[in-house]
């Protein structure tokens, strides 16, 4: 009997490789079928199209004493978004108001605030976790 089994063994051992091989040298899975679909969004973008409209807060005097009207954008109260655009306006100096290219950036604490060019009306002071407010020169 013992002579017997070492054939099913020797068998069994020989086989086992050849098995173990056909499923190694097989073509993948073939890839799902692609639709054309919209092209994707960076989430930068989609967060941004996705905010809400601002809350208008008032005006202020702006460079040069222009009336600014303030929109805070975020959890930021009013009061909190108008004093940020009175002090940015007075951290001013009058070559940073003349400056052709608008002042700016500058810093208030965790604001980062600037101007556009002399013929662009908005200013924008932002912050590292998404809070915004906007000042208008009308």
């Amino acid at each position: 009997m013992r002579t017997l089994g070492y054939p099913l063994v020797l068998a069994a051992v020989l086989s086992a490789p050849a098995v173990l091989l056909t499923g190694c040298g097989a073509d993948p899975a073939p890839a799902p079928a692609t639709t054309s679909a919209a092209p994707t969004v960076p989430a930068a973008a989609a967060a941004a199209a996705s905010t809400p409209p601002g809350v208008p807060c008032g005006d202020v005097p702006g460079s040069g004493g222009a009336k600014t009207a303030v929109v805070a954008h975020g959890k930021i109260d009013c009061g909190a978004a108008t004093q940020l655009l009175k002090d940015y306006f007075k951290k001013l100096t009058p070559a940073e108001a003349k400056s052709a290219a608008g002042p700016g950036p500058v810093a208030l604490g965790e604001w980062t605030c600037g101007s556009g060019p002399n013929n662009d009306p908005v200013t924008t002071c932002s912050t590292e976790d998404g809070r915004e407010v906007d000042g208008t020169r009308s």
